[in-house]
């Protein structure tokens, strides 16, 4: 729960919010973190001291539902001249780390990232005669804090979200959501680390689908270049009634369809509704098979396995000299991606003096036969995956959102993975790899063209190659959502 009120009358825990200049016994009692960041506030906006602001009623670490202590809300004038509307401007406080006293976030020290390295900001177009900015975007950016907070996953520059909702639960075709870096905000050194400001920008399901199947900075982009579509501050207007594609046409296939055929997709994995069982044993052979159907408890993917997912799922939008899966580092923090230089030298046999044995003690087996399974979502990036990944060189991850498993699938050009052309099926406890040759995957692309257009077929759907000992399953959400998956 939430109110709303000015961020310069007191709340029940934070002071109003000092300027620069505020009197040195004042700002001592102010959060250092967050003194850091309306700092930057007050830099761009001098004239709006005392923005509206929604704040969390019981703030996180007291127990309550909401992550994001305020949400700011100011009035950014644009400039007419340059295509950029007048606009409302909102930007959270409590991804990053701004008490520095371990009530929400570790402290680990200023030289990495404060908290999780990020905050959320949102560019809302502003209708002729609004005097005062909606608040549902602030429930918005908690909810994107609440699945960051609670997966421990953060967002990158280029990174999608998949929404399948109106925004501002209208009738929008805004249902979805790109994340950029914002154009104004400048990262700021807190005294708990740095913090960098990552804007969402609202996009229509054919957007999103184009983001998937390319990459989010090349619709980033495009969504620039045209000014009702989001112009250079990329922001979003809820009443656009058209896609880029359908405003300009040529850019579908000069540069979306060129594009995928050229580089192939940035998008390296999902969080998905999916599943895997492993056909070479008997179900009850709980200690060697890994079938996710049995009642009994799954074995857990090990801290170091997390991270190495994670971590892959971040590596998207990397450019690698030769593709590979990121080393395991327990040692490494919560960073961005796009805050590091690519790597030229990535494997898990890495000779990086923070490269330590890959694997916990649980053996990697390799697999006779399995059965991959999908929801209909998931299922229909499975075409991505295969030509705009691994024709391309490259690995795609499937982590599930249901279940503590995961799988990945590879090509025979990624170094470090423990599925080889002699053994193409591996499983590291619930972490399955999947290594598939050029060869296999243009017949898979043939057999699966349906999946392009999932609208004309009734679930369940499956796809098996006997010769192969792959089978593949298209299945209703329901059969995920049960205690047995």
């Amino acid at each position: 729960m939430a109110e709303l009120r000015p961020s310069g009358a007191p709340g029940p825990t934070a002071p109003p919010a000092p300027g620069p200049t505020a009197p040195p016994a004042f700002a001592s009692l102010f959060p250092p973190g967050l003194h850091a960041i309306y700092g930057e506030c007050r830099r761009l906006y001098p004239d709006q001291p005392n923005p509206l602001q929604v704040t969390a009623i019981v703030k996180y670490w007291l127990g309550g539902p909401d992550p994001l202590d305020y949400v700011s809300m100011y009035r950014n004038v644009g400039s007419p001249s340059a295509n950029i509307p007048e606009h409302w401007h909102y930007i959270s406080f409590g991804l990053s780390d701004l008490y520095g006293d371990n009530r929400v976030h570790e402290f680990t020290g200023t030289d990495g990232p404060s908290g999780f390295g990020f905050e959320l900001t949102f560019r809302l177009k502003r209708e002729t005669g609004e005097s005062a900015p909606p608040t549902w975007p602030a429930e918005l950016m908690q909810g994107l804090a609440r699945y960051v907070f609670q997966s421990e996953n953060t967002f990158c520059s280029g990174d999608h979200v998949s929404w399948h909702s109106p925004l501002d639960n209208s009738e929008s075709r805004i249902q979805h959501m790109l994340l950029t870096e914002d154009p104004q905000m400048q990262p700021v050194q807190t005294p708990f680390g740095l913090v960098t400001f990552l804007q969402i920008v609202g996009v229509c399901t054919e957007e999103l689908h184009s983001a998937q199947q390319w990459n989010g900075q090349g619709i980033l982009e495009l969504l620039r270049t045209v000014p009702v579509a989001g112009g250079p501050w990329l922001i979003t207007d809820m009443r656009r009634g058209e896609t880029i594609f359908e405003i300009d046409p040529h850019l579908q296939q000069e540069r979306v369809d060129k594009g995928i055929e050229t580089d192939g997709s940035n998008l390296s994995g999902v969080s998905a509704k999916c599943a895997w069982d492993d056909l070479s044993r008997p179900p009850e052979d709980d200690e060697d098979s890994r079938s996710i159907c049995i009642g009994t408890q799954p074995r857990r993917l090990s801290g170091k396995d997390t991270e190495q997912i994670r971590e892959t799922l971040r590596r998207g939008l990397e450019i690698n000299s030769k593709p590979v899966l990121p080393p395991i580092n327990p040692q490494r923090q919560n960073g961005l991606a796009h805050d590091r230089a690519p790597s030229r030298k990535d494997s898990l046999e890495s000779d990086s003096s923070t490269a330590i044995i890959p694997h916990e003690l649980i053996r990697t087996r390799q697999l006779e036969s399995v059965h991959l399974k999908f929801n209909q979502e998931s299922g229909a990036l499975i075409p991505l995956c295969l030509r705009g990944r691994l024709l391309h060189g490259r690995h795609f991850t499937y982590k599930s959102i249901t279940g503590d498993m995961a799988i990945t699938f590879v090509s025979t050009g990624v170094e470090g993975a423990f599925a080889t052309e002699e053994h193409p099926y591996a499983a590291h406890g619930p972490w399955l790899q999947i290594l598939l040759t050029e060869e296999f995957v243009e017949k898979m692309l043939e057999d699966l063209e349906d999946l392009t257009s999932p609208e004309e077929f009734k679930l369940p759907k499956e796809y098996s190659w006997p010769e192969k000992k792959l089978k593949v399953s298209i299945l209703p959400d329901v059969v995920f959502d049960s205690p047995l998956h």
